[in-house]
């Protein structure tokens, strides 16, 4: 009663504050830049508050981003000075790049060595989850383009030195300098998958190439899948061991997240105005639009085409989804989703094989919000990718996007090495860490319902999907 009592309270200053602000701005009322301030940081303390009550950390994320706005408003010079801190917790996602791919994909592929057993359910899987991530990636593709939300982004204020400057390598320019523009394309593209070998592995995790990383851990993996029991054992209980450290590393890392993202959005609106966040809003709302549409141009269609039950389908996801709406993890919502889709009348062999592997490999919601959120990056910095370099970047995507784990904020690691990668800047990752956890909740709850509907249609593929199936009750 307490919680409710002051979450009323919270929402009526913000409510306020919002009027006055707004009335401010198209000079309706003219209302002191004083008061405005006072305004503010009494909505500051309130929040403070409501955050303490709380306990929750997605509630201090949402809270230091609000904290971030009124400093760089207020006062930009502390805002910018708070800089070290949002770079400080970028390198600290990057330090999982490495061991994470390395571990989640070497035991995803050992793990599962005897696909005899597994047979069509298998392919079945990973040809519906590539489909439906490919889908995905270029519906984010689609929006971003259509929406153009990091376009007139002002980036002049911002340390330019920080601007990567990509490595042209000399043999390569002398080469292309000796053929036909006609055939650039093609030694283009070969360079290109020249390039994701690895040269040395050690020097790939320092550099983060994570396509490299991905060819590494993959072939490592069959090789491992391809060693008796005996010795590939404990090569694979390694690798889970290293997989299940680095996510909870991750959920230390999230805990310095609130003050990463204050940080961040403090510096950002401190650097460039308030006007940024038109722009950073404008990347949220394109996402939800490209999240709905995935779900009536992709999802929709195949509930449609396999006949099931909608209604009934919604009930069965609803808490799950809920789960991984207020937490941002798919792993919160795993247990419920499983148990879910098991009364919903998916045999829980299909259950048990195809949700677990859909974590890694059809995280439909995430792999959408990367591509969009790399083109915006790019849009942000003024920077004019071709179609075939957006193409480029999808592809690259498409690879690497598999092995993201279904923890909070994990996309960031792709994001951060793909743009690395491309030679876009990573120091507008940091604006849009600002609005991450906004954007977290609608990816991962996509996540859970692309999931869950998996399981279904690979049931109905198999002929086994019982809908009056009556799952036992748990004791």
């Amino acid at each position: 009663m307490k919680q409710n009592r002051l979450g009323l309270i919270t929402l009526i200053f913000i409510t306020i504050a919002t009027v006055l602000g707004v009335l401010k701005d198209f000079d309706i009322l003219a209302v002191p830049d004083n008061v405005m301030m006072a305004v503010r940081w009494i909505l500051a303390v309130e929040l403070f508050i409501y955050a303490v009550v709380k306990k929750n950390l997605t509630t201090w994320i949402l809270v230091c981003m609000i904290f971030g706005v009124f400093i760089g408003i207020d006062y930009p010079h502390v805002a910018i000075a708070l800089q070290p801190l949002s770079k400080g917790f970028i390198k600290l996602v990057k330090t999982i790049v490495g061991p994470i791919l390395f571990a989640t994909l070497v035991y995803g592929i050992a793990g599962h060595s005897d696909l005899k057993q597994v047979g069509r359910m298998a392919w079945k899987s990973m040809l519906y989850f590539y489909c439906a991530t490919t889908l995905a990636l270029f519906i984010g593709l689609a929006a971003i383009n259509i929406s153009h939300a990091g376009v007139g982004v002002n980036i002049q204020n911002m340390p330019h030195n920080e601007l990567p400057k990509p490595v042209k390598d000399l043999t390569d320019e002398s080469i292309l300098q000796s053929l036909p523009d006609s055939i650039h394309w093609l030694y283009k593209t070969l360079a290109f998958f020249r390039n994701v070998f690895p040269e040395n592995i050690a020097k790939s995790i320092y550099d983060a190439q994570i396509l490299q990383i991905v060819i590494f851990s993959v072939i490592f993996g069959v090789g491992l899948a391809m060693v008796d029991e005996k010795k590939r054992k404990p090569m694979v209980d390694f690798c889970e061991s290293l997989s299940e450290t680095m996510f909870k590393f991750t959920n230390v890392i999230m805990y310095f997240a609130p003050i990463g993202v204050g940080a961040a959005m403090a510096y950002t609106v401190g650097h460039m105005g308030v006007d940024i966040l038109k722009h950073l809003f404008m990347l949220v709302a394109t996402l939800y639009v490209a999240l709905l549409a995935f779900i009536l141009i992709v999802l929709l269609p195949v509930a449609l085409y396999i006949k099931l039950p909608i209604l009934k389908f919604i009930n069965a996801i609803k808490e799950p989804v809920s789960i991984a709406f207020a937490t941002t993890s798919s792993d919160a919502a795993l247990p419920k989703a499983m148990s879910a889709m098991e009364k919903f009348g998916v045999p829980r062999k299909i259950v048990s094989f195809v949700i677990p592997t859909g974590y890694s490999f059809n995280l439909d919601g995430t792999t959408l919000y990367l591509s969009l959120a790399a083109i915006f990056v790019a849009q942000a910095a003024g920077m004019h990718l071709s179609f075939g370099d957006q193409l480029l970047i999808v592809f690259t995507l498409m690879i690497t996007s598999k092995g993201v784990a279904a923890i909070p904020r994990a996309s960031l690691i792709i994001l951060i090495a793909t743009a690395d990668q491309f030679g876009l800047p990573t120091f507008i990752i940091a604006a849009i860490l600002g609005v991450d956890e906004l954007m977290d909740m609608g990816r991962t709850s996509l996540n859970v319902i692309g999931n869950c509907l998996a399981t279904v249609v690979i049931a109905k593929w198999e002929g086994e999907y019982n809908p009056d199936y009556e799952a036992p009750t748990e004791a």
